[in-house]
């Protein structure tokens, strides 16, 4: 479940890879494009960031979408998008401070997607 600090490899230009994965917690876009574009595509530390900001924000819409179908939902629903919301921020600091802190049930998934 939790990582150990390391110290990624500099990902040879641009920015370098913790702030890269930061911005892939906080805006999805970069997650997307840390993963076709060169140099972060090849950067392993990047691509597991990335991939699992990117699998909470789709766990997160398929959940709030089917919360949003019942009244008692709605009601549930901000409180989920709170948990997100804090979830993302927890995870950019992990990021920024270059662990590879896996997130129970998509964390290994990430991790394999990544390479």
């Amino acid at each position: 479940m939790g990582g150990s600090p390391q110290t990624p490899p500099s990902s040879g230009g641009g920015l370098e890879p913790n702030i890269a994965a930061l911005l892939a917690y906080i805006f999805w876009i970069p997650a997307i494009l840390w993963l076709v574009i060169e140099p972060y595509k090849n950067d392993r530390f990047i691509r597991f960031h990335s991939f699992q900001a990117l699998i909470l924000g789709a766990v997160w819409f398929v959940v709030y979408t089917v919360l949003a179908i019942t009244i008692v939902g709605l009601l549930i629903a901000p409180i989920l998008m709170l948990v997100t919301l804090g979830v993302a921020i927890f995870m950019a600091y992990k990021a920024y401070n270059k662990e590879m802190f896996k997130l129970p049930l998509i964390g290994d998934f990430a991790e394999k997607q990544a390479g």
